[in-house]
């Protein structure tokens, strides 16, 4: 990749490249036992910092919508997405570099089987705010009633408290909060797969965009992403084909 000074320039307004990391996927990041934020965006961050020639500042955050904001706003030089349209409207995104499983959660005595259960109009399904989730099951679901959690992990709780029908989220985040809280269990398939993906404000022009682009295109082809993926124990994801 050619890196131009109006490239950098672009991703290092404050002299730093200010990564936004969001700790609500633990797919992408996590606090480690120092209190630190790790993880597969983490890596990613802090690569891309290197190809740039300038330290890393980790702008972290506990929720998607959170990340979006800080982004969008130009409070965040680049940050970590699942791709979607409304986001799209002031984040020029990467192809996905990993994709991730988006999955259902019921009490075991719910009568709800499989996932073609869920939209129906008696049914109220918790999805984390602003999450991917949310923002594809409100696009979807036509019948069954989307209540908000906080956050992405408070999602299992807000079901749990309110006495909703079933929880929505990430497949393995899901599957923690069912060995955490017995009588859970996730249904089968699942009901999305989340392209997920580096973005960067669109105001930092389109020849930022397609660098940013061709840097995760190298990160999969490399095997980066993939030894990242390994190196975390992340498992029910996987690193993203080649964009097209």
């Amino acid at each position: 990749m050619l890196l131009s000074p109006s490239i950098r320039s672009a991703f290092t307004p404050t002299g730093k490249l200010r990564a936004s990391i969001n700790l609500g996927n633990p797919i992408l990041a996590y606090r480690d036992a120092d209190g630190g934020a790790r993880g597969v965006s983490v890596d990613l961050a802090g690569e891309f910092a290197r190809l740039l020639g300038v330290d890393l500042e980790r702008v972290v955050v506990d929720a998607a919508g959170k990340s979006v904001d800080v982004v969008a706003s130009g409070a965040a030089d680049i940050g970590f997405f699942a791709i979607d349209p409304v986001r799209g409207a002031n984040i020029a995104f990467s192809a996905a570099y990993v994709l991730i499983e988006g999955c259902y959660l019921v009490k075991d005595a719910s009568p709800i089987r499989a996932n073609e259960d869920v939209d129906r109009a008696h049914n109220r399904v918790v999805v984390g705010k602003g999450s991917a989730y949310d923002l594809y099951l409100t696009r979807t679901l036509r019948q069954a009633q989307i209540v908000r959690a906080p956050t992405s992990p408070t999602v299992v709780d807000t079901f749990l408290e309110s006495g909703a029908d079933v929880a929505a989220g990430v497949k393995q985040q899901l599957e923690a909060d069912a060995r955490r809280s017995s009588g859970l269990r996730l249904l089968d398939g699942r009901f999305m797969v989340i392209q997920q993906a580096m973005g960067t404000p669109k105001s930092r022009g389109e020849q930022a965009a397609a660098f940013l682009a061709q840097f995760v295109e190298e990160m999969k082809a490399s095997g980066f992403v993939a030894d990242a993926l390994v190196r975390h124990g992340i498992e029910g994801a996987s690193v993203a084909p080649a964009a097209g």
